[in-house]
């Protein structure tokens, strides 16, 4: 093996091949100091806690990893029942040069394993020890694939967890869920999962199967929270978005330790500036803000205090009565019901992050209220007349900040 260094907190493993890769990710579970391990076809990324252990002492340990050549440790068993009836079946076995049937029992009759996972949370890369299985991509990919949509690709077999487009070969259609973010874990096949594919009932698949929130997992809306409407107790606190910028979202610190599963870290893009705005409220430094890409129009429900960070430009505050006043970057500022803050185009920047004291409330996926918009966790993109209710957990005082950091102006070079 080759060991790189990824970062100062992750160490690149680099495998002689599949195999290698998988036996290696499964025999460093449990190594004192790791923190996640991503397996991929040859390599595995192993992030670490630098209070724990050290680049040098976790690589030694990596190195004199032995592995054998018997069958693989797993993680776990699971049965996947699936209806062969997919478009691609008769040409995947034409490519294989066997028939249909054929193609049904050695899937069938095949010891199926999780290398790794990747492309969509739940989408895991299985394969086998049947030599059969090496089908070439369609030459065109499909802009549609229905969730739970079984299919082969290269050396693998995968379940797509959510509709999405696809190039893979399909074979058939499953109804077990791969993707659920209220189970341990959340995807049904992880790395080091063996699997067996077994022969649906008829009607074990349910009518209308090839809709994302029948076959293979949920909509993809269905695990990200929706903004709740301002209530009508005066009492109450949100954020009601009046003219949403190009891209607005409720982003956290995101939602590391997920990546072998299929799902980034994701998080605000701009995290100083989250960590600015949560000092200046008094929140805690992982409590959700809005970060909006370009200028936006926001209407605050109740009283609070708000601050605007990262981005820089002209900051209006109109109350319920049409009396503006400009606010300062980086200076917290009371808010009453009724009043509208105006984020006018950024002069220097890119994201404005709006923080308010007690930080945004949306429902949390995976311990995160973080909107990750390619996995589809979390809150969705915030449109006009959405809102997000505003939370009490503010445990520090409220601190102005120092002098904004120095962002490039449109045309700057960088």
């Amino acid at each position: 093996m080759r060991i790189l260094t990824a970062s100062d907190r992750a160490l690149l493993v680099e495998a002689r091949d599949l195999d290698e890769a998988m036996r290696l990710n499964l025999a460093w579970d449990g190594v004192p100091g790791v923190v996640e391990r991503i397996p991929g076809a040859r390599t595995v990324l192993v992030r670490f806690d630098p209070l724990r252990t050290s680049a040098s002492e976790l690589a030694a340990v990596l190195a004199a990893t032995e592995i054998g050549t018997g069958d693989l440790p797993s993680a776990g068993e699971v049965s996947v029942p699936v209806r062969y009836d997919g478009e691609d079946l008769d040409e995947a076995a034409s490519l294989l040069g066997i028939s249909a049937d054929e193609l049904i029992r050695r899937h069938l009759a095949a010891d199926w394993q999780v290398a790794f996972s990747g492309f969509a949370p739940g989408f895991g890369y299985v394969v086998s020890g049947d030599p059969l299985f090496d089908v070439p991509r369609r030459s065109s990919p499909r802009t549609r694939v229905p969730a739970g949509s079984v299919a082969l690709a290269g050396a693998f077999t995968g379940v797509y967890p959510r509709e999405s487009p696809g190039g893979w070969q399909l074979i058939g259609r499953t109804d077990a869920a791969m993707w659920d973010i209220d189970r341990d874990p959340p995807a049904l096949l992880s790395p080091g999962a063996l699997v067996r594919f077994t022969r649906a009932e008829r009607d074990a698949i349910r009518a209308g199967s090839g809709s994302p929130s029948s076959a293979g997992g949920p909509n993809p809306r269905d695990d990200r929270s929706e903004a709740p409407t301002p209530s009508d107790d005066p009492r109450s606190s949100a954020v009601e978005v009046v003219r949403p910028s190009l891209q607005l979202l409720v982003q956290d610190a995101g939602r590391p330790g997920y990546a072998a599963l299929g799902v980034s870290a994701s998080g605000a893009a701009d995290r100083q500036a989250m960590r600015d705005a949560n000092r200046a409220v008094g929140n805690r430094a992982e409590a959700a803000v809005l970060e909006s890409v370009g200028g936006a129009v926001l209407r605050f429900h109740g009283e609070g205090v708000a601050v605007v960070t990262g981005a820089v430009g002209d900051l209006l505050l109109t109350d319920a009565q049409g009396t503006g006043r400009d606010v300062a970057p980086g200076v917290p500022f009371a808010t009453v019901d009724g009043d509208k803050l105006t984020l006018g185009h950024p002069s220097h920047g890119l994201r404005y992050v709006i923080g308010v004291r007690g930080g945004i409330a949306a429902a949390p996926a995976l311990d995160s209220r973080a909107a990750d918009t390619l996995a589809g966790l979390g809150p969705a993109a915030l449109a006009a007349g959405d809102a997000v209710a505003i939370g009490a957990d503010a445990p520090h005082s409220v601190e102005p900040l120092p002098v904004p950091r120095a962002l490039p102006a449109p045309g700057d070079l960088v």
